[in-house]
């Protein structure tokens, strides 16, 4: 026989059991989409009960590298009625938004990464069932994906020259994987074709320059793409940008001139200094990556010794990666101007200018008249050639080669 104590905890324990029992039927268990309805008398009543909407939440319960940009909610047979994102732990709502028609809800901006959340949605079908689903799971970590940085922005309006330029902040060992989730594509038909510099920077362009008024767009969709082991992409946008008029100028080291070219025809002529005869200037073709008005030079920052450090470059424009730039000059012999005469600088191309960068000087008019993504050619100099990722210089590689550098 049982003691009143025995018999207490025999009835304590069948009232644990059932309300466990009870949570286990209640509980939504580790699937992202889920419908539960079930009658009041604890049985399945698939014909009166059970909600014929199905939610889908594209995180699944307990993932780990969720993406960052498309993680959302759907429903079929159905319509969303509510749906509640929350940062896991501190409970801090995420903005969201159902659409018009019922049938999908996505946050207004993107995720953090390596964040853990929680969403939690409930719809209705034709018949007014409920139907619910939830799911917490971590958007992939920063150790864990990759980000390419890119030129040229969205919007902007570039010269025939400008490739596109991907750099990568991982080494990325599947680069067919990553190329092939590229795309860039001309409105001039030209054909685009993508060609990587070791295992981080991938640079796509044309056979010729690209055609002057013609419109370039980059598809990337890179979100959840393997670009290593355990590294994923997680970006997605598509990016236009407009090419301008066509300029190219040249400049001839033993003329010591430039000869800019618009549209092809020769539109000015300016004299130049190029480097001296102990430190050249590259020959080949070179694009404008950056312009500023003014900027500081530190024959230190290029490998050399202590030869200048000029505070106030006026109308400086990049050339390459390692400092060549075209540039104004207010420092020169005012008694003997060495434009149009010979080289003097440290191996970039000088133009007669006024410190403060004001006035109607030469190198304040190719400043004003030049675009991020022109050409500038130097021939004739002793020099080699620039390396074609020595900057965005990727045209002095001939057609065939630069081909045979692309994955895809």
């Amino acid at each position: 026989m049982a003691t009143p104590d025995i018999a207490a905890r025999r009835v304590l324990g069948a009232i644990a059991a059932l309300v466990v029992g009870t949570l286990t039927l209640s509980a939504c268990g580790g699937n992202a989409s889920a419908d539960a309805n079930t009658d009041n008398k604890g049985g399945s009543n698939a014909t009166a009960k059970t909600s014929t909407a199905k939610i889908t939440i594209s995180a699944k319960d307990g993932a780990t590298n969720a993406s960052i940009n498309s993680t959302g909610v759907k429903v079929s047979d159905g319509k969303l009625t509510d749906v509640k994102m929350t940062v896991s732990g501190s409970g801090e709502a995420v903005d969201g938004a159902i659409s018009a028609d019922g049938g999908s809800w996505k946050p207004k901006e993107q995720l953090e990464r390596g964040t853990k959340y929680q969403i939690s949605a409930t719809a209705k079908d034709d018949n007014g069932k409920t139907a619910a689903a939830n799911s917490i799971f971590t958007t992939v970590t920063s150790s864990n994906s990759f980000i390419g940085t890119y030129t040229p922005d969205n919007g902007t309006t570039v010269g025939v020259g400008m490739p596109v330029s991907f750099n990568f902040d991982k080494v990325i060992s599947d680069k067919k994987a990553v190329q092939s989730h590229i795309t860039v594509t001309s409105s001039s038909g030209q054909q685009v074709v993508g060609h990587w510099f070791g295992t981080q920077r991938l640079d796509f362009r044309p056979q010729e320059y690209w055609k002057a008024g013609s419109k370039v767009t980059m598809k990337i969709d890179l979100d959840g793409v393997q670009g290593a082991n355990g590294v994923y992409g997680v970006q997605k946008k598509t990016v236009t940008f407009t090419i301008g008029r066509s300029q190219v100028s040249t400049v001839d080291v033993n003329t010591q001139t430039m000869t800019v070219v618009r549209d092809g025809q020769t539109y000015k002529s300016l004299p130049i200094s190029s480097g001296s005869p102990e430190h050249t200037t590259y020959n080949g073709q070179m694009v404008i990556s950056e312009k500023f008005t003014q900027t500081r030079m530190n024959s230190q920052t290029v490998g050399l010794g202590g030869e200048y450090d000029i505070p106030d470059v006026p109308h400086a424009m990049r050339l390459t990666t390692s400092g060549t730039f075209i540039h104004g000059n207010y420092w020169y012999n005012k008694s003997n101007p060495p434009f149009g005469q010979t080289g003097t600088s440290h191996g970039c191309v000088g133009l007669a200018d006024v410190q403060g960068a004001q006035g109607a000087t030469n190198a304040k008019w190719f400043y004003d008249n030049s675009l991020i993504g022109d050409v500038v050619i130097v021939k004739n100099s002793p020099d080699k050639t620039v390396a074609p990722d020595n900057g965005l210089n990727g045209w002095n590689l001939g057609w065939s080669e630069w081909t045979a550098g692309s994955a895809a």
